[in-house]
């Protein structure tokens, strides 16, 4: 089990992934910002979906998603249509010019992440990818669960010898 000093540096290195994240945030399109991008790719991950999942998957409010989804609305990225089984709800759906914007947004996280790690071995950038993977896993669905308590950190303690 990795002890408490190595715990404090993974701490700080998530915090940095923070930097990686506003780099790519840049290579996005003006019209495209990072909420747009978000529901682009849930709905080209996911399919087709209720707002209300996809505000599950943001995991924002109701409201956030509403302006997200209105942004990319009106650009002609998605559609919402009623929904066949509640006619109340909409069913969003990526039109083709979402799938092409989509793509776009594929093409420049790409390019991005290539150039970044163009000094990487490919094993290297498989060991990261296994890694992030296991690292979310770990964490279990945040979106709905409530966080568990830190464990404790255990300090080693000198046993002695029970006396008879």
């Amino acid at each position: 089990m990795a002890g408490q000093a190595q715990y404090e540096e993974l701490a700080r290195q998530l915090s940095a992934v923070g930097a990686v994240k506003r780099d790519m945030g840049r290579i996005l399109p003006p019209e495209c910002p990072a909420g747009s991008a978000a529901v682009l790719t849930l709905l080209g991950r996911h399919g087709d979906m209720r707002m209300s999942k996809l505000a599950e998957l943001l995991a924002v409010d109701m409201s956030v998603t509403s302006r997200h989804v209105a942004h990319v609305a009106a650009r002609g990225w998605i559609e919402r249509s009623p929904d066949p089984a509640d006619k109340r709800s909409r069913i969003l759906r990526l039109t083709p010019a979402g799938l092409e914007q989509l793509d776009e947004l594929s093409r420049r996280t790409t390019h991005l992440l290539a150039d970044r790690l163009s000094d990487w071995t490919d094993d290297e950038v498989g060991q990261l990818i296994r890694l992030m993977t296991r690292l979310r896993d770990s964490f279990g669905d945040c979106r709905s669960a409530p966080p568990r308590p830190p464990a404790p950190v255990l300090e080693e303690t000198t046993r002695t010898p029970a006396s008879t």
